[in-house]
């Protein structure tokens, strides 16, 4: 991948991390902090998830770097049976799961003594946009939510399928369950090639074409993110609404960021729709979906700062400078 993707700015320092979800599940996060932090004052912090797929060197890094360095405490991770993290089988992904990963973060953030328990934020790109609000639809110590080009899975699981075309679906999956029983192993097809490409097939168009482009080439090639699941996984999204209780959020606040040219801009739109106030819709010009992932020319930082600060902060938030 990009040797440029996850590079430090000299005020900021990174330190790798191991903690346990609920489940005992070993979580491997990475904790950014601005150099100098006084370690004996308490600080907001944020808890950062990666884009479905993803892992924390892709986009969680760019934005835990810039945030860090605005004064917050931003941890990164891996989601469980993923890159560095715990788990097995690998690749099994879980609403369930994937959204306990984000509360993870929370405890493990709200131990650290230089993090006020009472100031933690969740912030979430793609796929984990869905999982941070299902997250703080529960768990009350995340005092608010930022969503990047937001995905709802669960939504996605089901998305244009007839009844028919569903239940067609659920079969192939249940049958899959006897071929994994029989092997020992769940079936995992990998999306993106091993090593990184410099082409994109032409047959790939829109969102598709975004996801490899991102995925497959140096710009965000990862060895620990090939892309996809196991193949069962998609049983438990079809079966699990991410999002059926986010009116329950308020009155905490959540800022959704869509950029105006993504095609899943409307999985934020339905969010928002759906969410009871306060909340926010900031809409990028001239962006697309991974445009969000790591184009610090396009992702808003200063309206992700501004609102956090007024969110967790007030007047009490300390800005470091570049």
């Amino acid at each position: 991948m990009s040797n440029d993707i996850c590079r430090l700015k000299e005020s900021v320092e990174r330190k790798h991390v191991r903690y346990q979800n609920r489940y005992g599940i070993a979580l491997a996060g990475d904790l950014y902090t601005a150099k100098g932090l006084d370690q004996n004052r308490s600080y907001p912090a944020i808890v950062v998830g990666a884009p479905y797929g993803g892992v924390k060197e892709q986009g969680p890094c760019v934005y835990a770097g810039e945030l860090a360095r605005r004064g917050f405490v931003v941890l990164t991770f891996d989601p469980c049976y993923m890159g560095e993290s715990g788990g097995e089988p690998r690749h099994v992904s879980s609403p369930d799961l994937f959204s306990e990963n984000i509360s993870a973060g929370v405890d493990y953030l709200g131990l650290l003594p230089c993090v006020d328990r009472e100031r933690i934020a969740a912030l979430g790109i793609c796929g984990s946009g869905g999982f941070a609000l299902s997250a703080a639809a529960a768990d009350t110590r995340i005092r608010a939510v930022v969503t990047a080009s937001m995905y709802d899975m669960s939504v996605a699981a089901r998305l244009g399928l007839t009844p028919e075309q569903l239940q067609e679906r659920k079969e192939k999956l249940s049958l899959q369950r006897w071929k994994d029983a029989e092997n020992g192993t769940p079936e995992y097809i990998p999306t993106f090639p091993e090593e990184a490409v410099t082409e994109i097939p032409d047959e790939l168009q829109g969102i598709l074409r975004e996801f490899y482009e991102f995925y497959a080439t140096g710009r965000g090639h990862h060895p620990n993110a090939l892309g996809g699941f196991t193949t069962t996984s998609d049983l438990s999204f079809i079966n699990y609404a991410l999002n059926d209780h986010i009116a329950e959020i308020s009155p905490r606040p959540i800022l959704f960021i869509v950029g105006e040219q993504a095609e899943s801009r409307f999985f934020s739109d339905m969010a928002f729709e759906r969410a009871a106030e306060p909340k926010r819709m900031l809409v990028v010009p001239d962006c697309n979906h991974v445009d969000l992932y790591d184009d610090t020319s396009k992702i808003p930082f200063e309206a992700i700062e501004a609102f956090l600060r007024d969110s967790l902060c007030g007047t009490d938030c300390d800005q470091k400078e570049a």
